[in-house]
């Protein structure tokens, strides 16, 4: 009768123990009707997924509640908000950068680069700033003469600033730690560069038309949202290596549906004045003011001449079609195909750190550079295409106006009075004894 081997069971350890009594805790594992343990594990890792969709979704809300929020309220809350996003930024990506500063004992590094940023910001916003503001003091009864002088010197003001930046930046170096504090240097204006710069592009791009800002940030959105739709029901080819989830299919369909949306976001956009009147003198107007302009050609309807294979299809020689809907399919092309290149920009960078996002400032969401990763290239694109191709460059009051104090003395800006009055003299918009009273006041 052969020998029966009784295998003698081993006793787990206290350590194994504890851990895996505290593995059932932490999942919940549970044992079946046979005795057998259940695939708890798995329950609890698609609960966790649900409950991630969950919190994205309605952080995904709250944001979108707040957007359209902020554009109602009008063009300085959204600049605000702007200012306040690349603030956002800019720490997120200094401070993964900047963590090892406070270990070495370099504390003036954090207090420069925000220095910089405040100096760029300064560089950047201030004239703009600056002009309105000059309308307003010389409108109200109330002139500052700290304003008019920022204005008269403004880039030297900026440019000592910066100099004694540089300066700060010299006298800080400490021996030991000198290619660390450089290389600080190098990323810090990069972020600027790569940041503010163009933060400051989307500014000037909601100055000239709140279309201008809403249809390239919508165009991203649009990008994203069916990149991840058409990739992950067709996707099938990777499309670049730093990305594996991103595939050609996703990316093709999102390009094709992105074009799709332009238009019809710029048929729901141009015909809003609210939209697409730029805004020249007063940033305190809102969705309710109620504001007119007239329109940039581009909202208008013009006449084109079809091609001859065209004629025969449509049995047309001409159509009508606001040039607006060609601008925005171009747009729509940067936005699906050179964009997206941002976001993986931002992958890459997020591998070369070893770090999953940016920040956590948004619930589900990450940091804020990692949903504002294709906004800034998309809206740097915007502004010089605009300025390229758009814009008509109209003399308005207030650039009138800041040229006038800038650049003429007291004397002249009288002689100025004096010639607008006799002009509006002769044209007869004021009469003989408003004239001649004007002339004794001066």
């Amino acid at each position: 009768m052969p020998s029966v081997r009784h295998r003698k069971a081993k006793s787990p350890s206290p350590l194994e123990s504890t851990s895996s009594a505290s593995d059932c805790l932490i999942e919940g594992s549970k044992s079946d009707e046979s005795g057998e343990m259940g695939t708890e594990p798995v329950v609890n890792e698609k609960e966790r997924k649900k409950q991630a969709i969950i919190v994205r979704t309605i952080w995904t809300l709250i944001m979108l509640f707040f957007f359209f929020a902020i554009i109602g309220m009008g063009p300085f809350w959204i600049i605000s908000t702007i200012l306040l996003v690349q603030v956002a930024v800019f720490r997120e990506l200094i401070s993964i950068t900047t963590t090892k500063a406070s270990e070495r004992d370099l504390r003036y590094t954090s207090y420069l680069n925000w220095y910089f940023l405040i100096t760029t910001i300064f560089y950047l916003e201030g004239r703009s700033f600056l002009k309105y503001s000059l309308t307003y003091l010389i409108e109200s009864d109330y002139t500052s003469e700290i304003a008019i002088k920022l204005a008269v010197h403004h880039k030297f003001i900026c440019y000592c600033l910066y100099v004694m930046g540089f300066v700060g930046f010299v006298a800080s170096l400490k021996k030991g730690y000198l290619r660390y504090q450089f290389t600080q240097l190098s990323v810090t204006h990069m972020i600027l560069l790569m940041v503010i710069l163009q933060g400051h592009c989307i500014v000037n791009n909601i100055l000239h038309g709140m279309i201008w800002f809403l249809l390239p940030v919508g165009l991203v959105i649009t990008n994203d949202i069916f990149a991840y739709i058409c990739g992950i029901t067709f996707g099938r080819t990777q499309l670049i290596s730093i990305s594996p989830k991103k595939t050609v299919e996703g990316f093709v369909g999102a390009w094709f549906c992105t074009i799709l949306m332009s238009l019809l976001l710029t048929y729901i956009f141009c015909t809003n004045a609210y939209l697409i009147c730029p805004f020249t003198n007063d940033l305190a107007v809102n969705c309710l003011s109620g504001i007119q302009c007239d329109p940039n050609p581009i909202f208008i309807h013009q006449i084109y001449r079809l091609p001859s294979y065209l004629s025969l299809l449509l049995k047309k020689d001409y159509i009508q079609l606001k040039p607006i809907y060609l601008h925005a399919v171009i747009i729509s092309m940067f936005a699906s195909l050179i964009a997206p290149f941002g976001g993986f920009f931002a992958s890459g960078l997020k591998r070369a750190l070893k770090i999953k996002d940016f920040g956590d400032a948004i619930p589900g969401h990450g940091g804020v550079t990692d949903r504002m990763d294709c906004q800034f290239l998309m809206g740097s694109f915007s502004y010089l295409y605009y300025e390229t191709f758009i814009s008509v460059h109209r003399l308005n009051i207030g650039n009138l106006l800041q040229t006038v104090i800038i650049n003429l003395s007291g004397e002249e800006i009288i002689q100025l009075v004096k010639s607008l009055q006799s002009y509006l003299y002769k044209i007869g918009y004021i009469d003989e004894e408003v004239y001649t009273q004007l002339n004794k006041m001066l």
